[in-house]
């Protein structure tokens, strides 16, 4: 694939969408200790169930209006008004369970924060504080676990899949393919607060 500025990327990046490649070469894998970005990118992995991750940064900005900076407190108050005109709101994805689910969600987030005092340390427990190194899965005995405690916790749509997907944007998992010019292996890549 040719690159207008000459860098290799991972396949998946696509170079007409300047967002997604901003997303690719800043976010994607970028270790995230904020608990509130941690719940942005767990709500909106959880809404890009059965659709590309392309489709939802697409409507990032219109669904942190609409969820209230995915705010958990907030969320967790939300009423069926505010659950009906989430529906009706055509920036976002307008899956009714997925809207549930975020609620849902919402609601053991900040049951783990209060267990683990954060749900970074919750996700450190998992990783044992370490960045794993690894391309070419859609899942691993890591995110086969974290997917199973979350259910039993009561979240949806928190399958393996997703959970992974979730692992490498928030970089407990690093998965830059060996051509892409972003690949470190075994190296700590830098962290975004």
């Amino acid at each position: 694939m040719e690159w207008t500025d000459g860098k290799t990327r991972c396949f998946w990046a696509n170079p007409k969408n300047m967002r997604y490649i901003r997303y690719h070469d800043e976010i994607w894998g970028v270790p995230v200790y904020d608990d509130q970005k941690l719940f942005e990118m767990l709500i909106l992995e959880c809404f890009q169930a059965g659709l590309t991750w392309e489709c939802v940064l697409n409507k990032q900005e219109a669904f942190r209006e609409a969820f209230d900076n995915f705010d958990p407190e907030k969320i967790c108050a939300y009423d069926e008004e505010k659950l009906e005109s989430l529906r009706q709101n055509p920036g976002i994805i307008r899956n009714r369970l997925k809207i549930r689910a975020a609620v849902v969600n919402a609601g053991v987030f900040r049951e783990i924060q209060k267990e683990y005092k954060s749900f970074s340390n919750y996700l450190k427990h998992w990783s044992g504080g370490k960045v794993i190194y690894e391309t070419g899965l859609a899942s691993s005995p890591l995110s086969d676990r974290i997917s199973r405690d979350l259910k039993k916790r009561g979240m949806k749509f928190v399958g393996t899949t997703i959970i992974y997907a979730y692992l490498q944007a928030v970089g407990v998992i690093y998965s830059h393919e060996k051509e892409c010019f972003l690949c470190r292996a075994e190296k700590e890549p830098e962290n975004n607060g």
